[in-house]
Parts: structure tokens; C-alpha cells; sequence
């Protein structure tokens, strides 16, 4: 086992937290944007109020 703190860790734009790896996106963390689907979903909708 790792720890927490030796996990890679990306920085939400949604909410603007750090969060790290976890196990179920293990195979696609360069994808990975946000740290949840709340914040997904608030981007979105964020977005498509700026057009």
C-alpha cells in the first residue's frame, strides 16, 4: 500500500482542490479533469452561461 501523500495529485478547475489518484482511474488519469461529478456538471453548465 501507498500512502496518500505519495499518490500523484491534479488541481480541479472547478473548485480549485487538489485531488489525488484513485484506484478506478487508474487507467485513463490523463483524462481525468475534475475531481467529481458535481464539479463536472457546475463547469459545465458554467460554460454554456458564458456563450
Amino acid at each position: 500500500m501507498r500512502k496518500k501523500s505519495e499518490l500523484p495529485s491534479k488541481i480541479c478547475p472547478a473548485c480549485t482542490r487538489p485531488f489525488a489518484w484513485r484506484r478506478k482511474w487508474a487507467r485513463d488519469w490523463e483524462q481525468v479533469v475534475y475531481c467529481s461529478a458535481r464539479c463536472r456538471s457546475v463547469a459545465k453548465a458554467g460554460s454554456a452561461k458564458k456563450i
